[in-house]
């Protein structure tokens, strides 16, 4: 039985960056404190748009260029990425289904006892995981830290909080 960390793209452009907040820069160090606090595996997501993000469905929505491949804001924080012991997995939307995948088969070769989420944004890519997450391991109990999580506005982080609450997921302070 292990536990597993999913850090969701604690990148340079969603702490201080293009889509910076300061809710987000606040949850630094409370994040680093939980990877070198944490007994288990830690994986990092990190959202990665190509230079044509703009031409993209979500380019069109949110037309900010943001963690694009290779520049320094799509670097996960230099504090967070030292910890890093796993190749991010790189996602080009919300959700990452290749992180599901690895989770699945993870769970088959060596049981998972747990996964909590921390990281940004908690009503866009932390509940997209998580609820992609419950359901591809639907007995495996899902946890979202929400004072390692921010919102794209504090009102969003605490509406993604309950919604995740009502789909079963553990949401711990």
């Amino acid at each position: 039985m292990q536990d597993i960390l999913v850090v969701v793209d604690m990148q340079n452009d969603f702490i201080d960056g293009a889509l910076g907040t300061k809710e987000a820069v606040a949850i630094v160090p409370k994040v680093e404190e939980k990877i070198r606090n944490f007994k288990g595996t830690v994986f990092f997501t990190r959202d990665t748009h190509e230079t044509w993000y703009l031409d993209t469905q979500e380019g069109k929505k949110l037309p900010v260029p943001h963690c694009i491949r290779d520049t320094d804001g799509w670097q996960i924080r230099s504090e967070l990425d030292k910890l890093r012991k796993t190749e991010p997995i790189d996602k080009e939307t919300f959700g990452s289904t290749d992180l599901a995948d690895e989770l699945v088969a993870l769970n088959i070769d060596d049981e998972i006892s747990s996964i909590t989420f921390v990281g940004l944004c908690t009503d866009i890519c932390v509940i997209s995981n998580a609820l992609l997450i419950k359901a591809a391991l639907p007995e495996v109990p899902i946890i979202v830290d929400a004072a390692c999580c921010a919102g794209v506005t504090p009102e969003s982080h605490e509406t993604a909080l309950k919604a995740m609450k009502a789909c079963q997921i553990n949401v711990v302070e």
